[in-house]
């Protein structure tokens, strides 16, 4: 697949798979599907359109949207004359969005609905490259993404198109891609189209999706994962079905029944919070039954290391437990791969013991993403680590524990920031930023960020992930920070999962007027301390977790405790709960 580029694409997916359902959505409650000959249509003709609207190799397009088929078309349509598609967040503030089009000069914006088009029109006038903005939805005294186009159709030009596509080099800039930034503004990241492509063709061997199967898209197109992905699925022929939101994506898989999806961690423990609480409103044999295939789905070892006898039991819970769990991910399900933060190994072990295998990769924008992935195969994974690397890419741990990586999937570099992009690429080899280890000499382990180890007033140096992963396998516990910079010892901002929290209050007997209240209640304070005493043993004394403040409120992008990527803004956050911490460390 040398100097294959990502329009490329489209011609492999007709010549080889032809399908009738190549891109589908839901409107007005009915799936519309869109075959590969409509598909390349419409993208041709949103090349047309850039072209006679002026765009020319290198100009910046943005698509502002949630997933859906015209993010697509308009990507598809940016790329195959050479221009520079730019997504960005639809949660991100005004702001973000006037620093982020003025950064990469963007000429025309694609947004998805009203509330987008009023934010992106507010700040227009102080983008003076931005020429015109078209939206997804219609929405009144806006221009529909159908007029741009309407002149495509209009005016057709197959020729300078295929002249422009041909001019189209593998190391040309196909992406700019803004990181969210848990502190500073957001950087540029510029990705080739080789970069992409080489990191879909080495992702695609380790792969079990294929031509026969369905997937359900719903993390953001604008992340580097879920888009390299589709681009993926779309290199190997699956059809690709656009959740309507993170709302429905329950009743999105019963419809669908797709092979597989891509997830993050917090979805995943949602997932799994709700089914133990569905088990915990069981009664008699029923829920003896549930806890008994539970307990052994938390106790699983890949390729039946846990002998015969176990895995007779596990056959027999499969078939009267776990097979409605399979069900009510639509029944078909054989891959969920997750990304963006580090998966609980519970998680990943109770799920691939229900026949759902949950494949845990690990890599960064800047890596287009993937750097190591688990896969099916025997000994192509291991619970607890990020996998294997995948073809062409190397790794290597620093001194200092840092994780490098080299190989055709690192970026270009930061955009208009030579000096950053200098300070992370050194002899070749990207610095990510995590700390990690290789275990059996190729399973790598993410063991934390190395920027957020840090060390107490004794001397002690602290990974608050691991802490802060451990913490979350409680069912009282949503989110958890670990603070401690500088300071006698760990302390920790604990969110609750609310609905658990709630009904454990009801059949307490607690009463409470809201969540400010319930949080307070002396009983609470108890249970919680008691589930950070249950999940401290483990650790080294000086790692232990010796005070905690229960938070009122779920941490979200929209509030400002996390990027759009669902990771903790560590120093948001501890400005935000200033008067806390010094609450907790007696400094007021």
């Amino acid at each position: 697949m040398k100097g294959f580029r990502v329009p490329d694409l489209l011609k492999r997916y007709k010549d080889q798979f032809n399908k009738a359902d190549a891109l589908a959505c839901k409107i007005d409650g009915q799936w519309q599907k869109y075959h590969i000959d409509e598909y390349i249509n419409i993208v041709n003709d949103i090349s047309y359109a850039l072209i006679h609207q002026g765009i020319k190799a290198g100009d910046k397009v943005a698509i502002v949207s949630p997933n859906r088929p015209e993010w697509n078309f308009i990507d598809m349509g940016v790329a195959q004359i050479g221009a520079v598609s730019v997504p960005i967040y639809p949660t991100i503030s005004e702001a973000d969005y006037k620093y982020i089009m003025n950064d990469a000069e963007v000429r025309i914006a694609f947004v998805a609905d009203a509330e987008l088009h009023r934010k992106i029109s507010n700040i227009k006038v102080d983008v003076s490259s931005l020429m015109e903005i078209y939206t997804f939805d219609k929405v009144s005294e806006a221009l529909h993404w159908s007029v741009f186009k309407t002149i495509g159709e209009q005016h057709p030009n197959p020729t300078q198109c295929m002249e422009m596509l041909d001019a189209i080099k593998p190391e040309n800039l196909l992406t700019l891609i803004y990181t969210s930034g848990t502190t500073g503004v957001p950087k540029g990241v510029m990705l080739s189209h080789n970069n992409i492509m080489s990191n879909v063709t080495s992702a695609a061997k380790v792969c079990p999706v294929n031509n026969n199967h369905r997937i359900l898209s719903f993390l953001p197109l604008s992340h580097i994962f879920e888009r390299m992905l589709i681009y993926m699925y779309q290199y190997v022929g699956a059809s690709i079905y656009y959740a309507e939101s993170m709302d429905t994506i329950g009743d999105n898989l019963k419809e669908v029944k797709p092979f597989a999806f891509s997830t993050v961690p917090r979805l995943l423990e949602k997932v799994y919070d709700k089914i133990v609480g569905k088990g915990n409103e069981l009664t008699g044999v029923k829920r003896k039954l549930f806890f008994w295939a539970l307990d052994l789905g938390l106790r699983y070892e890949l390729d039946g290391a846990n002998g015969w006898w176990y895995e007779f039991q596990l056959k027999l819970a499969n078939k009267i437990i776990f097979s409605k769990w399979r069900e009510a991910l639509g029944g078909e399900v054989g891959v969920i791969v997750s990304g963006a933060a580090a998966l609980q190994p519970r998680l990943a072990r109770v799920f691939t013991a229900a026949k759902i295998n949950v494949l845990e990769g690990y890599g960064l924008t800047e890596t287009s993403p993937v750097i190591c992935v688990n896969r099916l195969d025997q000994g192509g994974r291991k619970f607890g680590t990020v996998g294997m690397t995948i073809e062409d890419v190397e790794v290597k741990i620093a001194e200092d524990g840092e994780i490098l990586c080299k190989g055709p999937n690192v970026m270009m570099g930061y955009y208009n920031k030579p000096e950053l992009t200098a300070e992370v690429i050194k002899n070749g080899w990207f610095h990510t930023g995590d700390i990690g280890v290789l275990e059996d000499g190729k399973y790598l382990k993410i063991t934390d960020r190395k920027k957020e180890i840090f060390k107490t007033s004794g001397g002690k140096y602290v990974a608050p992930q691991v802490l802060e992963n451990k913490f979350k396998e409680s069912m009282f516990i949503e989110q958890v920070m670990v603070i401690g910079e500088g300071k006698k010892h760990p302390s920790a901002f604990l969110v609750p999962n609310f609905p658990y929290l709630e009904d454990w209050a009801k059949d307490e007997g607690i009463s409470f007027s809201g969540r400010e209240d319930l949080v307070k209640n002396t009983k609470v304070v108890e249970k919680y301390q008691s589930e950070v005493d249950h999940y401290n043993k483990g650790f080294g004394s000086f790692e232990q977790v010796k005070k905690f403040e229960i938070m009122p409120n779920e941490w979200g992008i929209d509030t400002g405790e996390l990027t759009p990527t669902l990771k903790l803004r560590r120093k948001i956050i501890m400005e935000k709960y200033d008067a806390l911490v010094k609450k907790i460390y007696d400094e007021n």
